[in-house]
């Protein structure tokens, strides 16, 4: 769940807080997205000089909703060569978990950043899809995160890869289960051009196979997005073979029945 602080979303902690308790809901995570070494890396995350007042508004919910679980934690962006700066902020604050997600296929280009979706008239989507998974994978292996982000993010204006990317995938879900990382279902794809739960089953279903473990995420953006859609991604995850799921505490993880 994301904040104001990221210049995308829209509602404070405690609003999302109150929604979750309003839905039933026992625990939920912020995760806004980390800021970059150097400020005004792009325009959709916080600056450096923000972190702090992020922990404090996730730390004021935590208070006002003490029946509630709230943990504290980062969207991390993996782009290669960023590595140091990424377990610097791992000491900053006593985070209870990162989720990886890559964004950036090259130093410039954010694949789900809507002012950018004209990039995708010049590049083969089959090649995207294979420098995306490339360095999903290499997140993956740096044990840097807890849980891998909406694990197919290049569909989310629904360009699917024109040809064979299994191989891809599968390599990424072998170093997800041997660094011990999981991936979540996010919902939020449901809300974009791709109409579908990231990942999709096709992938959730090699991942079951090879025994990586599962998180359920809205991704919200806004109090409303609270738990949206969480019905569907129970069902998809069942039907796939699931029976558990991670929680995070300390960057420590625990598995429970759903």
């Amino acid at each position: 769940m994301h904040t104001p602080l990221c210049r995308h979303a829209v509602g404070e902690p405690e609003e999302y807080a109150r929604r979750a308790v309003e839905i039933g809901l026992a625990e939920i995570g912020f995760s806004d997205h980390s800021p970059m070494r150097q400020d005004n890396f792009d325009n959709w995350r916080m600056n450096f000089s923000q972190l702090d007042e992020y922990v404090a508004k996730v730390r004021a919910a935590q208070k006002k909703f003490p029946q509630l679980t709230i943990r504290l934690a980062l969207e991390v962006d993996y782009i290669p060569g960023h590595e140091d700066w990424i377990r610097e902020l791992a000491g900053i604050h006593p985070w209870d978990y990162f989720i990886g997600s890559v964004h950036y296929v090259s130093d410039s280009w954010a694949i789900d950043d809507p002012q950018k979706l004209s990039e995708w008239k010049h590049r083969d989507s089959l090649e995207v899809w294979r420098i995306y998974f490339e360095r999903l994978t290499l997140a993956a292996e740096s044990k840097l995160f807890e849980i891998i982000g909406h694990a197919d993010l290049p569909k989310k204006f629904g360009h699917r890869p024109q040809g064979n990317y299994a191989p891809f995938y599968e390599k990424f879900l072998d170093a997800a289960k041997k660094s011990g990382c999981a991936i979540e279902l996010n919902t939020a794809g449901l809300r974009k051009d791709c109409k579908e739960i990231y990942p999709s089953r096709q992938i959730l279903e090699a991942a079951f196979r090879k025994g990586v473990p599962i998180t359920f995420g809205s991704d919200a953006h806004a109090p409303q997005e609270v738990g949206m859609n969480f019905a569907e991604a129970v069902e998809l995850a069942r039907h796939v073979g699931y029976t558990e799921a991670c929680q995070f505490s300390n960057r420590r993880r625990s598995m429970v029945k759903f």
